[in-house]
């Protein structure tokens, strides 16, 4: 495709964008990022996210669409030349589709409720640290979650590789370590280094002062 606008609104600490721009590098598609103020929300971010009013939005030649699993999709439909993000397969795509959004509610969930209760939720630490377990089964002895190379659930689980080992550092528990759950913890390092994922995610040092003012903000 020539001739093509193609751009992000997000935010520096949305896991979610940052999932969009991976999957934009990983077709090889240029695009224009526009950095959001989410304690300030812009005009633009109002008038094309009206309903939800966060980030992501996909602008496609003026065209938005907004949730980050419905832009891999559309992304991985609308570019074909770069590699797959779902399966080929009917079945695969919609095991993909699952293990994503079981990603995005149940994990996603427990993970709020450590950082809502600052890790003093007994319940919460416990239920994230089955649901991983849960997710290092599907895993099983695969490199990453779409086999040899990343797919859909690996960009979705963004969460677990970078944002989970925030909020653990921020509210001083160790949850997810090398010990509790080695070939998840295998699969969080084999992604971290992939050069697309290391040149698009945010280091670390700047999500804790965005999370933990009041603990890192001066650091």
């Amino acid at each position: 495709m020539t001739n093509e606008e193609v751009r992000v609104i997000g935010a520096m600490e949305s896991a979610f964008s940052r999932r969009v721009e991976i999957a934009l590098k990983m077709k090889g598609v240029k695009y224009e990022y526009v950095l959001e103020n989410l304690s300030n929300k812009s005009p633009e971010l109002l008038k094309y996210n009206p309903i939800h009013k966060k980030v992501p939005v996909f602008l496609h030649n003026g065209r938005p669409i907004v949730e980050s699993l419905v832009i891999l999709e559309y992304i991985d439909e609308t570019w074909t030349s770069g590699p797959s993000i779902l399966p080929k397969d009917p079945y695969e795509r919609a095991i993909s589709r699952f293990w994503a959004n079981f990603i995005d509610t149940k994990i996603l969930g427990a993970l709020t409720k450590i950082y809502i209760s600052k890790g003093k939720e007994q319940d919460a630490n416990e239920e994230i640290v089955e649901l991983l377990s849960i997710l290092e089964n599907e895993l099983k002895d695969k490199k990453f979650f779409g086999g040899e190379s990343i797919g859909l659930v690996d960009i979705v689980a963004n969460l677990i590789a970078l944002w989970l080992d925030v909020i653990q550092q921020g509210v001083g528990k160790e949850i997810f370590t090398k010990q509790t759950h080695p070939k998840l913890f295998k699969w969080s390092e084999e992604y971290m280094n992939c050069s697309i994922i290391k040149e698009t995610l945010p280091p670390r040092a700047d999500l804790l002062p965005h999370y933990f003012p009041s603990a890192y903000a001066s650091k």
